[in-house]
């Protein structure tokens, strides 16, 4: 990996209700999620396109993905401003556990609490 190389390459929220935690972020962020069933894991993915070399996701079901509030925070992209999602976050059933807050040059961020208890960070620019 070198600067020109995005750190981030894939990344998975882990679900414990996949079809709760899939209708949670298709609320909040309005958008499709594609399902797939990979061997023992279920999956739904965020709308990507594979040869942009943009980091892709999704929500993960497996006896090893186990949701925390705890450990690694995903952000992800309410660009160009969040208010949008921020204000769905408690009708789709989770918690805003920091509300928008300013981070100087780089935009604001927030954290919320997904139905399935996992810590995620939002962020956007305005």
């Amino acid at each position: 990996m070198n600067n020109t190389t995005n750190a981030l390459n894939w990344f998975e929220i882990p679900a414990i209700d996949l079809n709760r935690s899939q209708k949670f972020y298709e609320t909040i962020f309005n958008v499709k999620m594609m399902s797939a069933e990979i061997g023992d894991m279920k999956m739904a993915m965020f709308p990507m396109d594979l040869n942009s070399g943009n980091a892709g996701g999704g929500i993960a079901q497996t006896p090893n993905h186990k949701p925390s509030k705890e450990g690694t925070v995903v952000y992800l992209n309410a660009n160009p401003a969040m208010d949008n999602v921020i204000s769905k976050v408690e009708e789709a059933g989770g918690e805003i556990l920091l509300p928008k807050t300013p981070i100087g040059e780089n935009g604001f961020m927030a954290l919320v609490m997904d139905t399935e208890g996992n810590t995620v960070g939002i962020h956007s620019t305005e």
